[in-house]
């Protein structure tokens, strides 16, 4: 095994993946924040990017100077901590030097569409006799198999195709896209999953197929459910949550507010605090059910009370009897706030080269052991280790050199 990252016993401690080699062979979104994944539980992952150029989101993001440079703020989003080196695939020498990083690997990630693997000559099939261990993992938008196997997709396209934008958004604005792109983020967290579990079967070796498709679709159980063993078709609903009331967001004095009064014990506390008792025991309010069909009208009677005073005092208040409650914040406001600062999301790194600045990216949303899961390097420049992977495999100085001029690397 060459190259492989030295950690201390605190850092095995909180790295569960200390000792797995990745080939990160992905590209823009849903594979490389699959791989940042592992890469934040102690796997060592070597990006492996196309001579020209690199992945393609080196060249996205909303800094037009980092774009140019080749290290956009799309891709220094999900790389720290890994290593890029470059390949040509399409070269009969670029293949053999894949092979050789198979062999020393443990996982192999790529999210080409399906079919390009096998037609390079290096599909599962061809690096399984090279590697018999290896848990080879592909990222598609609808899986290796079915009607749509070679439809090309993005992740709006995986939003429209799952429904998921047929609810989100209200009656007047619906269909409506989420936010975010999070079809590539959830098929990418699928991924590190299973590649997660299948580093941990008793004996190493998997072909996983995600399709970002289903993982969108898996993560929509409950609306989901409620159609197929309900028979109640999911409807867009703005923000309203169906299943209980009040809950949904509020207009105070100031901003919007979430309120969450889900039990009847909250919705209790909820009226009694804002100075509204009388409505526990209206007929229109009186049980969940009642509070559901008429949340409307409920909704304008809290108003009338919320809109005298700011969100934030209310949230404060409404939490401390026991009412979950929150104001609507913006995403410059949540990551200044003390519950991120604190924990250990954020991590900076300083003077980054290529990118000539200090940057601040996200790790991981989970702690192990009471601490947050970190890389200890920058995103890398395109190709920056392939001197040192590549000598790894045994190669000379000079025929790194080679390789380099003849377009392999």
């Amino acid at each position: 095994m060459i190259g492989k990252l030295k950690l201390t016993n605190t850092q095995q401690k909180t790295s569960p993946l200390s000792g797995i080699r990745v080939l990160d062979l992905t590209n823009v979104l849903a594979g490389p924040f699959c791989c940042h994944q592992l890469a934040h539980m102690g796997a060592e992952v070597i990006k492996v990017e196309n001579v020209k150029g690199g992945d393609l989101a080196r060249q996205l993001g909303a800094d037009p100077e980092l774009n140019a440079r080749n290290m956009g703020i799309s891709f220094l989003a999900q790389n720290a901590g890994k290593k890029s080196v470059t390949l040509n695939l399409k070269d009969e020498t670029g293949k053999a030097l894949l092979k050789q990083l198979v062999a020393s690997a443990d996982v192999l990630v790529e999210n080409y569409r399906p079919g390009v693997m096998k037609r390079l000559g290096v599909d599962y099939e061809v690096l399984k006799a090279v590697n018999p261990n290896l848990v080879y993992c592909a990222i598609s938008g609808f899986g290796q198999e079915g009607p749509w196997v070679h439809r090309p997709a993005y992740d709006q396209i995986i939003q429209g195709s799952s429904g998921v934008m047929s609810i989100t958004g209200g009656a007047d604005s619906a269909p409506m896209r989420v936010g975010y792109p999070i079809a590539d983020t959830i098929g990418g967290m699928t991924a590190a999953f299973a590649i997660a579990a299948a580093l941990n079967a008793p004996e190493r070796g998997a072909f996983i197929d995600v399709s970002m498709l289903e993982s969108v679709i898996a993560t929509m159980g409950w609306a989901v459910s409620n159609y197929l063993i309900g028979g109640v078709a999911p409807t867009a609903n703005g923000n309203e949550n169906l299943t209980s009331a009040p809950s949904g967001t509020f207009q105070a004095e100031d901003a919007p507010i979430n309120i969450a009064a889900n039990k009847d014990e909250q919705w209790e506390a909820l009226a009694r605090h804002i100075g509204r008792p009388e409505l526990i025991a209206d007929p229109r309010y009186a049980t969940r059910e009642l509070r559901k069909t008429n949340r409307l009208t409920l909704k304008a009677e809290i108003e009338t009370v919320l809109v005298t005073r700011p969100a934030r005092d209310w949230a404060r208040e409404l939490n401390r009897i026991g009412v979950p409650a929150g104001a609507v914040l913006s995403v410059p406001e949540v990551l200044a706030h003390p519950q991120i600062t604190e924990r250990g999301l954020l991590a900076t790194f300083g003077l980054v080269p290529g990118v000539e600045r200090d940057i601040t990216v996200v790790r991981t949303g989970f702690k192990v052991d009471g601490s947050a899961p970190a890389v200890d390097s920058p995103p890398p420049e395109l190709g920056q280790d392939n001197e040192d992977i590549y000598r790894g495999l045994g190669l000379t100085g000079r025929q790194v050199a080679e390789l380099k001029e003849s377009g392999v690397i």
